[in-house]
């Protein structure tokens, strides 16, 4: 099956040259010529349209991996289905809402096009050196791709966990979790930081938490590498913490099921209350998202977090 790639941002090129170490040879489009070629350069096919990546795979079996921000899928897909046929696969890489995913996986398939929405984790640093893929959609179209899923993933780092939306569910909880540990984290740091009476040097508590601890975990060596980078102050780095949505979904998704998530809800609201009122506690949160995800430390905030009242 030729492989096809879209979108070469902080994920999707690290992916790529996951891809091309293992022996994969993808064409590769993106809207940024430059970016195209930096690839090019280390060993992919590039193309400068949809339309050319799709001639240049074949009329074999194809599939195509979109790595773009969510709200941009839908406009990849209306582009690109003309061009695809049956027999045809396309991956979402992205972190799409999982409903959007079941919606797609059912327009696609009723051109006999297969689907799956894969939840990506690991940051950059995992896309290119193995990263965590949660799976969903149909089991055949799985087993027949699953050589591609562990050579981009870890050992052991790649799972199908069911039908359409599956995928991009789980991914939507694991980021849900990570809100709760990372202001968990914040709150911990903010506690010790305003306890003068013991001057701690927070970056050596959180060097030594990373030894041997029950909290021993990478979100842990993430802050331990923003106080090295940044200093204990955290100069430089926003209070307002910013993020991409799946905190709140996944509080949404909660109420529907009747599942209290009092500790998820406290961690989205307060990124929210961060907006208004800049902490160091929010600042915490920014250098880990800094460190693991490449994510501006000091962005200009133009979106809300706000769970919506039910």
């Amino acid at each position: 099956m030729r492989l096809g790639f879209v979108g070469l941002g902080k994920m999707g090129g690290n992916m790529v040259e996951r891809m091309l170490e293992r022996g994969h040879r993808p064409v590769i489009f993106a809207r940024t010529k430059a970016t195209v070629r930096r690839y090019v350069e280390k060993g992919a096919k590039g193309a400068g349209s949809l339309a050319e990546m799709m001639r240049s795979l074949g009329t074999g079996k194809r599939l195509v991996w979109i790595m773009v921000p969510h709200a941009a899928v839908d406009g990849v897909l209306d582009e690109l289905i003309p061009l695809l046929k049956r027999g045809d696969t396309v991956v979402d890489g992205g972190n799409s809402p999982w409903t959007k995913s079941v919606e797609r996986s059912a327009r696609l398939k009723k051109r006999g096009i297969a689907f799956l929405d894969i939840g990506v984790s690991g940051g950059p640093a995992g896309a290119r050196d193995g990263a965590c893929l949660m799976i969903g959609g149909p089991a055949p179209t799985y087993r027949k791709l699953h050589r591609l899923f562990v050579d981009l993933s870890v050992k052991d780092g790649e799972a199908h966990l069911g039908p359409s939306g599956a995928g991009h569910f789980a991914k939507m909880v694991h980021n849900g979790i990570e809100y709760g540990m990372m202001q968990a984290f914040a709150e911990g740091f903010d506690v010790l930081r305003k306890k003068k009476a013991f001057r701690f040097d927070l970056r050596q508590v959180a060097g030594l938490y990373g030894h041997g601890s029950v909290v021993t975990s990478r979100l842990n060596g993430w802050l331990e590498d923003g106080f090295k980078t940044f200093g204990t102050t955290l100069k430089g780095v926003s209070g307002s913490a910013v993020g991409t949505g799946e905190g709140k979904w996944t509080v949404q998704t909660a109420k529907t099921l009747g599942v209290r998530t009092p500790v998820i809800s406290a961690s989205v609201a307060a990124r929210v209350a961060s907006m208004k009122k800049p902490s160091f506690q929010g600042q915490v949160v920014m250098v880990m998202r800094n460190r693991f995800g490449g994510h501006d430390p000091n962005p200009n905030p133009s979106t809300s977090l706000r769970i919506k009242k039910r």
